[in-house]
């Protein structure tokens, strides 16, 4: 069961993203530039911190006072799946102190051959009292992660994966149905550019709301920039 505290420090609250992927400006190998985002977004007010690698989760939980959500991007091709996919990254975001883990539980198939709810169960027996987050793309991915015993349901893949490529941006009804039909908390990510769509996605009843590109991602708001001057 996730903490009262855990529950109250996120509710109706801003969750930053702060990545960055080898290839990209803000990536160095030595680390460094996201517990730099990180502070800025704690300085703002934000909630919690969203976090791919355990490098980055430990040097960011070290200059900032919040939650973070700890993910691994790990590509295991031909497989789809890669936000945190095996025990393997589970394991390694606990051991770096990461306060709620997420993990991809899309219904695609997956290099351990787990179905997601039995995915769930695997980190259960490993982990008691882990705060689990899911991300999904779908309603029905949405509600099997929830009634697999998720603490927090993240529509951070809507738009990503075959299943759901003609989902609008932001999927502000993907948000809306979730809240109707489950009790879990739902985490509105994915897509949200502005702060009138991170509003709306409260005012539908995400319990809180994701942003990364908007926020943390220079290169993706100056070519929105530079695009819409072309």
């Amino acid at each position: 069961m996730t903490s009262p505290l855990l529950l109250n420090r996120l509710r109706g609250g801003l969750i930053v993203s702060c990545q960055a992927l080898p290839g990209e400006p803000l990536f160095v190998a030595d680390g460094g530039v996201m517990p730099l985002l990180a502070t800025a977004a704690a300085q703002a007010g934000a909630v919690a911190i969203r976090s791919n690698s355990t490098r980055d989760v430990r040097e960011i939980k070290a200059a900032v006072e919040l939650p973070v959500i700890g993910l691994i991007k790990k590509q295991y091709p031909p497989f789809e799946p890669y936000i945190t996919a095996t025990m393997a990254e589970v394991d390694a975001l606990v051991g770096a102190g990461a306060d709620i883990v997420a993990v991809d539980l899309t219904d695609r198939e997956r290099v351990d051959g787990l179905s997601p709810a039995a995915f769930v169960e695997q980190i259960r027996a490993a982990h008691a009292g882990l705060a689990l987050m899911a991300d999904i793309a779908t309603l029905a991915e949405g509600l099997a992660a929830a009634e697999a015993g998720v603490d927090f349901v993240g529509t951070t893949l809507s738009g990503y994966t075959p299943q759901s490529l003609a989902a609008p941006a932001p999927n502000f009804g993907l948000v809306e149905q979730l809240v109707a039909q489950t009790a879990v908390p739902i985490i509105a990510e994915g897509r949200i550019r502005t702060p009138e769509q991170a509003r709306q996605m409260i005012d539908l009843g995400a319990f809180c709301v994701v942003v990364g590109g908007a926020i943390t991602r220079p290169l993706e708001i100056a070519t929105e920039f530079v695009d819409a001057l072309a």
